[in-house]
Parts: C-alpha cells; structure tokens; sequence
C-alpha cells in the first residue's frame, strides 16, 4: 500500500509467480496488468516479460495498448509506453534508482520500486496529475521496476566480465 500526497490510499498488488500487477484506491482507476498464463517469466521483470505480445493492461476493465521496450543499453530502451483513448502515457528511467512519468511530453512526476511491489510517487510541483496518471504510474513502476544504470557503466560491467580472473 501507497500513501500518495494527491490522491490518498493506492494499493498496489504485485504477483512476479503469476505475473501479475493490481492497482486501485477511492480516487483512481483500477488498473490490472497481466503476463499471459503458463508462459516463461523473466526474472529481471517483476511482472515477467517485457513482450507485448505476452501482456495485458486494464483500465477499469477496458484493454489498452501497451508497449514495453527490449531493455537493451540505454535507459530509453526500458520505457514502457501506454496508449488509452486519446492519451499516451511513458515511464522512463532517468537515473540509477528512478523514473520519470510523462503524459504526453509533460513530466508528470518521478517514480521508484525496486521490483517487490512497493512504489513511491513525487509529483513535479506545478504538474496536475489526473486519476489515471496516477494509477498507471504506479502499476508501471510496480510492474517493470524503475531506473537503469547509464550506458557507460553497463559498458564498463561487459568489458569488466570479459576480463579473466
């Protein structure tokens, strides 16, 4: 469970066995986000894949277009885009432990969770998050995990363990 500053008590329920994430509270929409049954997980994945064709987003019950990334070596290639209606929605790392929310080109607030399903929201003073945002930040934080480590230093770990010793 999330105390969030605007809009109160969210829960937020994570299942990496069945790969699944649960997010709802009074104020916001109930958001389901689901890897398909009976398919391999990724372990570095908290909810289990990063294929679009193995995922299943929910908003109050309608189904939405998500996007996930490869996650290869940039921090952009783990941003997860969502698509619902007329709105777009991405959450991105931009650094080691964080991700930033954008609804559109607005950065909405920044996000982190180490993968256990626990997530925390600081929202950029002066930004309006809406219910939605809110509910599909933490669903996205919780499902995908946030942050990435810079290029360089994932550059510098390949080099490191091709080294004997």
């Amino acid at each position: 469970m999330a105390e969030d500053e605007r809009f109160g008590t969210i829960t937020v329920h994570l299942d990496t066995e069945l790969g699944e994430v649960v997010v709802e509270g009074e104020r916001v929409p109930r958001i389901d986000l689901y890897r398909e049954e009976d398919t391999e997980a990724d372990p570095h994945v908290p909810v289990g894949t990063r294929d679009r064709a193995l995922l299943t987003l929910k908003i109050d019950g309608e189904e939405a277009e998500i996007v996930p990334a490869k996650g290869r070596l940039t921090r952009r290639s783990f941003a997860v885009d969502v698509r619902f209606g007329d709105g777009s929605w991405r959450l991105v790392p931009d650094s080691i432990p964080g991700s930033r929310l954008l609804r559109g080109e607005e950065h909405l607030g920044d996000f982190s969770s180490d993968g256990d399903g626990h997530v925390l929201a600081e929202w950029r003073e002066g930004a309006e998050p809406e219910a939605l945002d809110v509910a599909l930040g933490y669903a996205l934080a919780a499902g995908f995990g946030t942050g990435a480590q810079p290029m360089w230093m994932l550059a510098v770990e390949a080099v490191g363990d091709m080294l004997p010793g």
